[in-house]
């Protein structure tokens, strides 16, 4: 019988400096049998340790033509899960503390999904009417449901592709969980603010008429990040009054307003491109999470950059901040001795669903 791995009660009063050591020590004895992946909101003492860095469908899709055997995902659970369903059969894909969760997809569950598709067909049929379209930032089930019913994954710099490619199919969309990407990404195509109305899924029929559900274009699930939602319009026209020539740049989970009045509106990666290629000596207002805005700062400080955090507030995302050094080595160090931790792992039936609707996407895009 396979001894029981090792609890993580011996780690939980092990001091940060003490917790690097034990990581790197089994990092050096795992060699490439173990690939650490880092989201870009990760804090800063695990990031170091990342082989790979980016947003969550960049690294899954590296991870899965890596040769580890297992994937250690530092950020949250359905990024770990994306992981799981793009990677090979072979590969296991890990999260160092199941804790680390994502409000934002917490919103949207497959049970209020289903009730949603249900109250629809009162109206019409969903199936030939409403494409659904879910972010990336959901839960496999989610994904799964897309795939089952024509549906597609969307991410923050393609959404409006994945738009395009599902009004040529039907001619509604359902978008969830994050009304504020929908809503960007709906106005960009010049789709009409009062055609994208918000889906209460705590409130019957979405707490919509059945005749507005028939005029709407878009109807945009009531979701939300909590970090992003904490940047306001007045927190640009106060940088604007500071720094006239200053530059506003915005993640589209930003509320439709932060949008508008951003120079620059992207990913987390279109966010990064655009600082670091900018001239030297430019000043930035950034609305996205603050430990990428705080490692974006250090990296273009020698070209005379400023990068400022948008909210007047420290605000991070605070479950990503659950993977911390403690976890991360608890989990190498049972890796070492060949025990697998928190593995996650999507259920056959649900992967290969999820899996068309992210190939949908792959195509599309």
């Amino acid at each position: 019988m396979q001894a029981a791995p090792i609890s993580f009660d011996r780690f939980t009063a092990l001091a940060d400096n003490a917790a690097q050591e034990r990581i790197l020590a089994a990092r050096a004895r795992l060699g490439k049998k173990a690939v650490i992946l880092g989201h870009h909101y990760q804090r800063a003492d695990v990031f170091r340790h990342a082989d790979l860095s980016g947003d969550s469908l960049r690294l899954s899709r590296l991870a899965s033509q890596t040769d580890a055997e297992y994937i250690v995902f530092c950020g949250v659970h359905f990024m770990a899960e994306v992981a799981d369903i793009m990677s090979k059969p072979e590969q296991i894909a890990i999260l160092p503390d199941l804790a680390a969760g994502c409000s934002m997809a917490d919103m949207a569950n497959l049970a209020k999904v289903e009730r949603c598709w249900r109250e629809l067909a009162e109206v019409m049929n969903p199936d030939e009417t409403f494409t659904p379209v879910t972010y990336i930032n959901s839960a496999a089930d989610l994904k799964a449901f897309c795939g089952e019913h024509g549906g597609i994954v969307c991410t923050s710099s393609n959404a409006p592709r994945i738009l395009e490619w599902s009004f040529a199919r039907r001619e509604k969309v359902l978008f969830f969980p994050d009304q504020h990407l929908g809503r960007w990404s709906g106005f960009k195509m010049g789709i009409p603010l009062d055609e994208m109305l918000v889906w209460d899924p705590d409130l019957e029929m979405g707490g919509l008429t059945p005749e507005q559900i028939k005029k709407a274009k878009v109807l945009l699930w009531k979701g939300h990040c909590s970090v992003h939602q904490m940047f306001q319009p007045a927190h640009i026209l106060k940088f604007r009054n500071q720094y006239p020539d200053g530059i506003v740049i915005s993640h589209p989970e930003c509320a439709l307003e932060v949008c508008r009045q951003s120079d620059h509106v992207g990913s987390t990666e279109y966010i990064l491109n655009t600082v670091k290629a900018a001239p030297p000596n430019t000043h930035w207002l950034v609305g996205t999470e603050l430990n990428l805005v705080e490692r974006l700062a250090q990296e273009v400080k020698a070209e005379g950059k400023v990068v400022q955090f948008m909210a007047p507030t420290v605000c991070m995302c605070s479950t990503m901040q659950r993977i911390d050094p403690q976890h991360l080595a608890w989990t190498l160090e049972n890796l070492a001795e060949g025990k697998v931790v928190n593995p996650i792992r999507v259920p056959e039936h649900e992967a290969v669903l999820a899996r068309v609707a992210l190939d949908r996407m792959l195509a599309a895009s």
